[in-house]
């Protein structure tokens, strides 16, 4: 039956316990109570602060690149700036990032999801990609310096 044995679950030997300690008595000598000392855990002392993000601050996964075209520097002059940002992005997120990177208090976010478009090359067809874009409003009297 040794061919039927490797099928068989094998028990993990049990790593050994140490002996029970006796207890200890809570009443010393001429009835003296014994102090207890309490047990420190994990008595690592950091030696760095972690740095810490500020609150409310998005930055990662939500504005790609500033989008420049001719549109988008007519629209500089009236306090609106054009900035690509990621699919998943939405307006609040956009918002507290160019607050926090520009410094700028921002008023109004539009968004525009630029859909994909059929491009064609001989016999192949193929996507040009699609995008997403936000327009933003900031405070009159503030700037934005893209380039």
């Amino acid at each position: 039956m040794s061919l039927l044995n490797i099928f068989k679950k094998k028990r993990k030997p049990s790593p050994k316990k140490a002996p029970a300690k006796k207890k200890e008595e809570a009443v010393g000598k001429k009835g003296e109570e014994k102090e207890k000392k309490p047990v420190e855990k994990n008595s690592t002392v950091r030696t760095q602060e972690v740095p810490r993000r500020k609150k409310g601050a998005v930055i990662y996964g939500v504005v790609k690149a500033p989008h420049i075209s001719e549109k988008a520097t007519d629209l500089g002059a009236i306090n609106r700036y054009v900035f690509k940002v990621f699919s998943r992005a939405n307006k609040v997120e956009i918002k507290k990032t160019i607050e926090s990177i520009y410094g700028v208090k921002v008023l109004t976010v539009n968004i525009i999801t630029i859909p994909a478009k059929k491009r064609r090359l001989g016999k192949t067809i193929g996507l040009k990609q699609g995008y997403k874009k936000a327009i933003v409003k900031i405070k009159e009297g503030q700037k934005i310096e893209i380039i």
